[in-house]
């Protein structure tokens, strides 16, 4: 059962990175490349304790759906998300932040799965899966962490003016 760590570094307050980290609107602009789609209810916005979403999308050349849900949130030092079906044997996201200093954080992704299939599975692991999966991840952290550290984050989290935690964002 491999486990994916990622680590990056973002010039931007810790309370700020975790809101993105959890933007439906920045998860569907951070994977492009796959064409993901929401397919769920909840189409956009930030993912909170207990929710659920139905991601739609092409990976590996072949078209997915994968439903995952946040299990455990505690604002703003970590939250994990799980999938709930998909083609995964079973996977669990860690999303973990730490401050570094008033304006920069440490993001990191700790992600647990496990393959189906068997020994095939296994296999595919060693052979791609795994490389696929961190590159994923990378490519997804990056545009966070490109977000953050501009002024896109305010359009990103239009919410913001309400949030209880903004002056923390800011």
């Amino acid at each position: 059962m491999p486990v994916i760590l990622v680590k990056t570094t973002i010039q931007a307050p810790r309370e700020r990175v975790f809101d993105l980290s959890r933007s439906l609107d920045i998860h569907i602009t951070s994977t492009v490349k796959t064409n993901e789609k929401v397919i769920s209810a909840k189409k956009t916005g930030l993912l909170e304790l207990g929710e659920e979403v139905t991601w739609r999308a092409k990976h590996l050349g072949v078209y997915q759906n994968l439903t995952s849900k946040i299990t455990s949130l505690n604002y703003p030092d970590f939250f994990v998300d799980e999938m709930q079906k998909g083609i995964f044997k079973r996977f669990s996201h860690k999303h973990i932040f730490k401050r570094i200093s008033k304006n920069e954080t440490l993001m990191m992704d700790e992600f647990d799965y496990e393959s189906p299939f068997g020994v095939l599975g296994k296999i595919a692991d060693t052979l791609f899966l795994k490389n696929y999966m961190e590159r994923f991840l990378k490519e997804r952290n990056q545009v966070i962490k490109e977000v953050a550290e501009s002024r896109e984050w305010k359009k990103s989290l239009k919410f913001w003016k309400s949030n209880p935690f903004r002056n923390s964002i800011n």
